[in-house]
């Protein structure tokens, strides 16, 4: 049972990672690359090396993550780094494909874009407004990468660099990912086409993603309590334990009737509320539940918790 529980979470993950890696192809590709507006990451390190030589993107996105995932392997193990792997296959294939796509229908269906950039021959969606254009397509790869990130996944590149000092260090996901990539945006004024201008759409076009990104994974992450007062207590700790979430015990009593009662405390992922508000109303309607958000649970089953105990004298 608990096996097959495993695979489905793991075939639930890879949907997911593939949905999000998609949802960034098309973001990067449709939206910025036709702009030449440079992201994050090393999609944008590739749109860099392609904006001055014409060096396809996903080739150098490729090939750089082939050594940051030796790095990782050491470090993050192999679970990590397995999912990673995939992502970084099918993220250069998704680039590609999704390039090859636009260019197709650029050229097979000329009345449908009004402008094709010449130098990479993809099409303007959003057509002579690059602002608009900008803020859309970070939008997109933000809740990418933030689906990647929910799932356990990892986009390669800067996000595996982020992925390793999270893992240690007290700091979001977008705040590590914004230091790595800086440096990136900032490269792009010095090629051919660098100007100004695209360098400040670069900057915005990080921010909305890292904003993004860090809304994604907090929503997911978001973990509420549940105070269950029900004298049918045993049967809807049982049941709830069976969904593999701790259920505490706690002996309570009503001040009015002085009344012994068994109050049910119950910390759970936002996601599990529904599933848990449904196990209460089968087994009983007149339970007395009380739930709130909690700022942050850390323990098996939920978050690591990354400071480093103090040193004792």
């Amino acid at each position: 049972m608990a096996f097959k529980i495993s695979l489905l979470q793991d075939v639930r993950d890879y949907i997911v990672i593939t949905f999000g890696l998609l949802l960034y192809a098309v973001g990067f590709t449709c939206f910025q690359l036709p702009y030449e507006i440079t992201t994050g990451g090393l999609a944008g390190a590739g749109a860099v090396i392609f904006y001055a030589t014409g060096f396809p993107v996903q080739y150098t996105f490729f090939l750089v993550n082939i050594i940051l995932l030796i790095i990782a392997v050491r470090v993050l193990g192999w679970r990590f780094c397995v999912k990673t792997i995939y992502a970084v296959f099918m993220l250069t294939f998704l680039l590609g494909a999704v390039q090859e796509v636009m260019i197709y229908l650029a050229s097979h269906n000329p009345g449908m874009f009004v402008n094709v950039n010449p130098r990479s021959g993809l099409p303007e969606v959003v057509t002579n407004n690059i602002t608009m254009s900008c803020i859309l397509g970070a939008a997109i790869e933000g809740l990418g990468i933030g689906l990647v990130f929910l799932s356990n996944g990892s986009c390669g590149g800067t996000d595996i660099i982020a992925a390793i000092i999270n893992k240690y260090k007290d700091v979001t996901l977008g705040q590590m990912m914004m230091l790595c990539d800086l440096i990136i945006i900032s490269s792009s004024f010095f090629t051919p086409t660098g100007s100004v201008d695209k360098l400040l759409y670069g900057y915005t076009t990080l921010i909305i993603t890292n904003l993004l990104l860090d809304y994604v994974v907090d929503r997911g992450r978001q973990s509420v309590q549940f105070l269950i007062f029900s004298r049918r207590y045993d049967e809807i700790a049982s049941a709830i334990s069976a969904t593999h979430r701790g259920v505490t015990v706690l002996q309570g009593q009503g001040w009015y009737t002085k009344e012994e009662r068994k109050v049910l405390v119950v910390l759970a992922k936002k996601r599990e509320s529904t599933n848990i508000f449904r196990i209460i109303q089968g087994i009983d309607p007149a339970a007395f539940v009380s739930q709130s958000k909690v700022i942050g649970v850390f323990g098996e089953g939920f978050d690591r918790i990354k400071v480093k105990a103090e040193k004792k004298p």
